[in-house]
Order: structure tokens, then sequence, then C-alpha cells
């Protein structure tokens, strides 16, 4: 009988992921915080249309330009600790070659397996410079499209998450009903975005769209509550 191959799956779009969070769940919140404050203090859902797009508008840009400059932080620092152990490898030789043999051992290696594995990693710079980063230092070198991809993918998020819970204030004149609306479309979409998460990341669905709703929601509670103490 033929053996069934073995396929790994895994996934590996994490930063991507995590990037769709931070602009959904801000997106999902922050303009359902202002729009249900708006609601204690206007009368007409222009007034809150209006000032929830500007809001979109403004929150996505500044959340994509932190996600931007996270990026291009995250790039600046691997570039600078693999300009500093390029140095010690070419100046500390013997240093780093206790480094490795350190490593290895605390794999279980030792004698001449031990000699073996350091000698073949230290007899080539690029691949012993790696193997420091990823090792010694528990380095991924960033991508170098990240910081932009980073910026696009988060500002997206929050204008689509933002969009959600304002749809009713664009649809509808009567405040009290938008709201209503709102609330539980915000909720819908915090258990759906949740649910989606989960099966991306191999968490279970049903527990991730619990908790993103009830983090969410958390989030909305407060943000809403404040609001609406100044409305």
């Amino acid at each position: 009988m033929p053996a069934t191959p073995h396929v790994e799956k895994h996934f590996t779009a994490t930063d991507t992921v995590r990037d769709v969070v931070i602009g959904m769940a801000d997106g999902l919140t922050v303009p359902f915080a202002l729009a249900a404050g708006l609601a204690a203090a206007v009368s007409t859902t222009k007034v809150i249309v209006t000032a929830g797009l500007a809001e979109i508008v403004a929150g996505a840009i500044a959340m994509g330009l932190g996600g931007y400059l996270a990026a291009r932080t995250d790039a600046e620092h691997y570039g600078a600790e693999k300009a500093r152990e390029t140095w010690e490898i070419d100046n500390l030789r013997d240093k780093e070659i206790q480094e490795v043999t350190e490593i290895f051992e605390g794999y279980g290696l030792t004698d001449d397996a031990l000699k073996t594995v350091v000698t073949a990693v230290t007899s080539d710079r690029e691949r012993w410079l790696d193997f420091m980063m990823h090792f010694e230092l528990g380095l991924e070198e960033p991508d170098p499209k990240r910081a932009p991809i980073s910026a696009g993918t988060i500002a997206a998020s929050y204008v689509v998450g933002g969009l959600i819970p304002l749809a009713p204030y664009v649809m509808m004149s009567s405040i009290s009903e938008a709201f209503a609306y709102s609330v539980g479309l915000t909720a819908l979409a915090l258990l759906t975005f949740g649910a989606i998460k989960g099966q991306f990341t191999g968490i279970n669905k049903a527990k991730s769209a619990g908790q993103t709703l009830l983090v969410g929601g958390l989030a909305a509670a407060a943000a809403y509550a404040l609001a609406h103490a100044f409305s």
C-alpha cells in the first residue's frame, strides 16, 4: 500500500494578518465610538457622517504612517545588528566561534559531531552571519518592501472597518435607529472578523470570534462612555 505523503501546512502571512487586525480593530471601534458620542449631542445624521468620514480619513493616514514607521524601524534595527555582528565575526573570530559552539551544545551536540557542525557553519562567512542573526539574536531579515505594504494594509483595513459602524448613519435619518443598527453591525463585524482571523491563523474560529468581540466590544464601550461623557 503506497504511503500517504505528509504535507505540512503552516501559516506564513503573520505580518499581513497583524496589520489587518490592527487596522480593522481600530477602524471598527473608534469611528463607532465617535458616532455614538455625537449621536447624543447632535440632531442630524449628516453631522455624524461628516465627522465620521473625516475621522476615518485622518485615522487611516495616521495608522498607515505608524505602520510604515514601525516597519522601517524594524529594518533599520536589523541592519544595525547585522553590521555589528559582521564586525564581531571579522574582529572577534574566536569569541564568535565559541558562541556558535555554545548554541549547538544547547541542542545536545558534543565531541566530533559538535566540531564538525561548528566548522561547517563558520567556514562560510555569509552562512555564519545568517546563523548568528537567527540563532543568537533571534532576528529575521525584514522584507525591504514591507514598510509601504504594511502602511497600505493598515490604512485600507481601517477604512473598511470604519465604514461599517458609520453605514447606518449614511442610510438613515433617525439617529436612534441608526445607532441601534450601528451597534448590531459592529458586533456582527467583530464576530465575523474574529472567525476569519481564526481561520487564517489556525485558532479555533468560535474562540477567536468570541475573543475579538469581547476585546473590540470593551474598547468600543470604553470609547463610547468617554465620548458620551463629554457630549
